[in-house]
C-alpha cells in the first residue's frame, strides 16, 4: 500500500528528476524562450517610449513650477525674466475668494489684474501695497503686519487670519530652511550610520555559518518562552477573576473591548488558545527536527556561496538604479501629459453687474495680445483660463496616462524579475561547482547577467506581465472601493473585502510561483511556463521541507532585520539627541532644529539597506533549496552520481558520496 500511495503522489505531482550524464549545472548551450513575449514586450517600450516623446513635445510641466500672471505670461521667463516674482495687488481678494487655489492645473489665481504695465495704462493701480516676501515665486505679505482698512471690509483680524493661512498652506520656507540646516549639518553623520547598517548586515549574513543553528534555537526557545508566559499570565488572570470577575453572560454583547479584560472566559480561552500554539509548536519540533537542521544547514551554505561571490550583495544597487530610472521615466512622462494642451483666455470684468457690462461676452475667448477698448465696461480685460482639452491628444490623455501606469507595473515588475533571475544563476553555479571553490566560475554574476539579457527577456516579460495584471486589478479593486465606500452596505463591504483579500492571496502566490519560476529558467533555461510548472511539482513533492525552510528563514531574517534596524535607530538616537556622554570636542553631535529628521531618514536608510543585503540571501537559500531537492532526485551517491551537497548535509540525510580507488579527484 505505501508503494502504491508513493506511485500515485508521483503522478499527481510529476516524477522525481532523472540523471542526466551531460548535467553540469547552469545549461550554457540554451536558446531563446517565449520570443512572442519578448517582442510584445519590446514593442510595449516602444510604445511607452512614443508616449514619453508625444507627452515631452506637447506637455508644459512650467505649468506647475513657475507662477503666472493673467495674461498667461510666465514670471521670471521670456519678456518677464526680470520680474521673477508674482506680485497681486489685491491679495484680500484672493483670501476671500471661494476658489483660491489650484496650483496643480493653473498655480495660484486670483480675479484681480496682475501684471503691472496693463494695471497702469488702464489706471487699475493697487489702492494700497504691503510689505511682503516672496514664497513659491509669488509674493506673499508679512504676517506681522496690520492691513489697511478697505471699502467693504470691516474686520482686520479676518483678513489676518486670512493671511496667515494663506501663508501655512503655501510658504513652508521656514520650515524647509530648517529641515535643509539639519540636513546639511547632518548628512555625514548619516552616511556613518547608513555605512553601519551595511556592514551589521553583511556581517550577519555571513556570521550565520557559525551561529545559525544556536541562532535558530534562540529564537525558537524564546517563541516558546513568550508562550509559556503568555499562558501564565491568563492562568493568572483567570484565577484573580475565578471569584470576583464577571461572566460572558453578565457582560453581554458590548463594542467596549476593553470591559472584556474583566470577563474571567476571556482569559480562558486566550490560555486555550497559546497552550495549543504551544503544544503545535513543541509538536513540531518534536517531529521536524531533522528537516529544521536540514533548513540551518543550508542556511549554512548560503552563507557559504555570499561569502564566496560577495559581488551579488551589491547587486541590489543595480535593481536599485533601474527601478528610479523606471519611476522617474513614468512621473516625467505623467507630468507632460497632464500639463498639455494650448492655454485660452477669455474676457473677464471686476465687476460684472458695472452699467455698459451686460452687453460684453464675458467667459468668451479672446486674445491676450490685441488691445481692448469698451470704455463702456470698466475693468474689462482678457485674463487666462486654463488650457485646452481639445486636440486628440488632449482627448487621450487619460488613455496615455492608463499606459504609462501599465507600463510602469510591468516594468518595474521586471527589473525585480530581471535580479531574481541572475542571482539564482550566480548561486546555482555554486551549488553546482563540485569541487568549491575551485569549480566555481570567474564571474558568475556577470555571465548569469548576460546570459538571462541574451536568453530569457521574453520568460521574465511573462512573468512580470502576469504579476502586473493581478496588481492592476487590485489597484481598480482599492479605487472602486474607495469611491463607492460611503455607499455601501454591509454585505458589500463584506464582498469587497473578500475579494481584495483573494486578490491579495492570488498575488503572493504568484510572487512566490514566478521566484522559483525563475531559478529554473536560470538552470535549464525552459520558457517560463515549463519552468514555472517544474518547479511547482518539484516543490509539492517536498512540501514539508518547503514550509519548514521559509518559516525558518523568515525568522532569521526578521531577526536579522530587526537586529539592523534597531541598533542604527538606537545608534542614532543617542547620538543626535546628544546623550553620548565623552565623545570629546572632535565628535560632538550636531546642533540640529529637528533631530528626530536625521533619525528616521537613517532608520529609514538602514531598513533599505537590510532588506536589500536579506532580499540576496532569502534568494540564495531559495536557489540552494531547489537544487538540492534536484541533487537528491537525479543522484544517488554512486561513483557515477555523486551528490553535490556539501558534508554536513550529507551527514544530516546520513548520505555519503562513494570514494573511487585511487583517491583521485573526480573529474568532470
Amino acid at each position: 500500500m505505501g508503494g502504491k500511495q508513493r506511485d500515485e503522489d508521483d503522478e499527481a505531482y510529476g516524477k522525481p528528476v532523472k540523471y542526466d550524464p551531460s548535467f553540469r549545472g547552469p545549461i550554457k548551450n540554451r536558446s531563446c524562450t517565449d520570443v512572442i513575449c519578448c517582442v510584445l514586450f519590446l514593442l510595449f517600450i516602444l510604445g511607452y517610449i512614443v508616449v514619453g516623446i508625444v507627452a515631452w513635445l506637447y506637455g508644459d510641466p512650467r505649468q506647475v513650477l513657475y507662477p503666472r500672471n493673467s495674461t498667461g505670461a510666465y514670471c521670471g521667463m521670456g519678456e518677464n525674466k526680470d520680474k521673477p516674482y508674482l506680485l497681486y495687488f489685491n491679495i484680500f481678494s484672493c483670501i476671500l475668494s471661494s476658489n483660491i487655489i489650484s496650483v496643480a492645473e493653473n498655480g495660484l489665481q486670483c480675479p484681480t489684474p496682475q501684471t503691472v504695465i496693463t494695471s497702469l495704462q488702464r489706471e487699475l493701480c493697487p489702492s494700497f501695497l504691503l510689505p511682503s516676501a516672496p514664497a513659491l515665486g509669488r509674493c506673499f505679505p508679512w504676517t506681522n503686519v496690520t492691513p489697511p482698512a478697505l471699502p467693504g471690509i470691516t474686520n482686520d483680524t479676518t483678513i489676518q487670519q486670512g493671511i496667515s493661512g494663506l501663508i501655512d498652506s503655501l510658504n513652508a520656507r521656514d520650515i524647509s530652511v530648517k529641515i535643509f540646516e539639519d540636513f546639511a549639518q547632518s548628512w555625514y553623520w548619516i552616511l556613518v550610520a547608513l555605512g553601519v547598517a551595511l556592514v551589521l548586515s553583511l556581517l550577519f549574513i555571513l556570521l550565520l555559518r557559525l551561529v545559525a543553528g544556536p541562532l535558530v534555537l534562540v529564537l525558537i526557545l524564546g517563541v516558546l518562552g513568550v508562550l509559556a508566559y503568555g499562558i501564565y499570565y491568563c492562568w493568572e488572570e483567570y484565577r484573580v477573576l475565578q471569584d470576583k470577575g464577571a461572566s460572558i453572560s453578565q457582560l453581554g454583547f458590548t463594542t467596549n473591548l476593553s470591559a472584556y479584560q474583566s470577563v474571567q472566559e476571556t482569559w480562558l480561552a486566550a490560555l486555550i488558545v497559546l497552550a495549543v500554539l504551544e503544544a503545535i509548536l513543541l509538536l513540531v519540533l518534536i517531529f521536524l527536527r531533522q528537516r529544521i537542521r536540514i533548513a540551518i544547514a543550508l542556511l549554512k551554505e548560503a552563507s557559504k556561496a555570499v561569502g564566496q561571490m560577495m559581488s551579488t550583495m551589491f547587486y541590489p544597487l543595480v535593481t536599485f538604479v533601474l527601478l528610479l530610472i523606471c519611476i522617474a521615466y513614468w512621473a516625467m512622462t505623467a507630468l507632460y501629459l497632464a500639463t498639455s494642451g494650448q492655454p485660452q483666455y477669455v474676457l473677464w470684468a471686476s465687476n460684472i453687474s458695472s452699467p455698459g457690462c451686460e452687453k460684453v461676452p464675458i467667459n468668451t475667448s479672446c486674445n491676450p495680445t490685441a488691445q481692448l477698448v469698451n470704455s463702456s465696461c470698466p475693468g474689462l480685460m482678457c485674463v487666462f483660463q486654463g488650457y485646452s482639452s481639445k486636440g486628440l491628444i488632449q482627448r487621450s490623455v487619460f488613455n496615455l496616462q492608463i499606459y504609462g501606469v501599465l507600463g510602469l507595473f510591468w516594468t518595474l515588475n521586471w527589473v525585480l524579475a530581471l535580479g531574481q533571475c541572475v542571482l539564482a544563476g550566480a548561486f546555482a553555479s555554486f551549488y553546482w561547482a563540485f569541487h568549491k571553490p575551485q569549480d566555481i566560475p570567474t564571474f558568475p554574476l556577470i555571465s548569469a547577467f548576460i546570459r538571462t539579457l541574451r536568453y530569457h527577456t521574453g520568460s521574465l516579460a511573462f512573468g512580470a506581465l502576469i504579476l502586473t495584471l493581478v496588481q492592476i486589478a487590485r489597484v481598480i479593486l482599492e479605487y472602486i472601493d474607495h469611491k463607492l465606500r460611503g455607499v455601501q452596505n454591509p454585505v458589500a463591504r463584506c464582498i469587497m473585502c473578500c475579494f481584495k483579500c483573494c486578490l491579495w492571496c492570488l498575488e503572493k502566490f504568484i510572487k512566490f510561483l514566478n521566484r522559483n519560476a525563475y531559478i529554473m529558467i536560470a538552470i535549464y533555461g525552459k520558457n517560463f511556463c515549463v519552468s514555472a510548472k517544474n518547479a511547482f511539482m518539484l516543490l509539492m513533492r517536498n512540501i514539508v521541507r518547503v514550509v519548514v525552510l521559509d518559516k525558518v528563514t523568515d525568522l532569521l531574517l526578521f531577526f536579522g532585520k530587526l537586529l539592523v534596524v534597531g541598533g542604527v535607530g538606537v545608534l542614532s538616537f543617542f547620538f543626535f539627541s546628544g546623550r553620548i556622554p565623552g565623545l570629546g570636542k572632535d565628535f560632538k553631535s550636531p546642533h540640529l532644529n529637528y533631530y528626530w529628521l536625521p533619525i528616521m531618514t537613517s532608520i529609514l536608510g538602514a531598513y533599505v539597506i537590510a532588506s536589500g543585503f536579506f532580499s540576496v540571501f532569502g534568494m540564495c537559500v531559495d536557489t540552494l533549496f531547489l537544487c538540492f531537492l534536484e541533487d537528491l532526485e537525479r543522484n544517488n551517491g554512486s561513483l557515477d552520481r555523486p551528490y553535490y551537497m556539501s558534508k554536513s548535509l550529507l551527514k544530516i540525510l546520513g548520505k555519503k558520496n562513494e570514494a573511487p580507488p585511487d583517491n583521485k579527484k573526480r573529474k568532470k
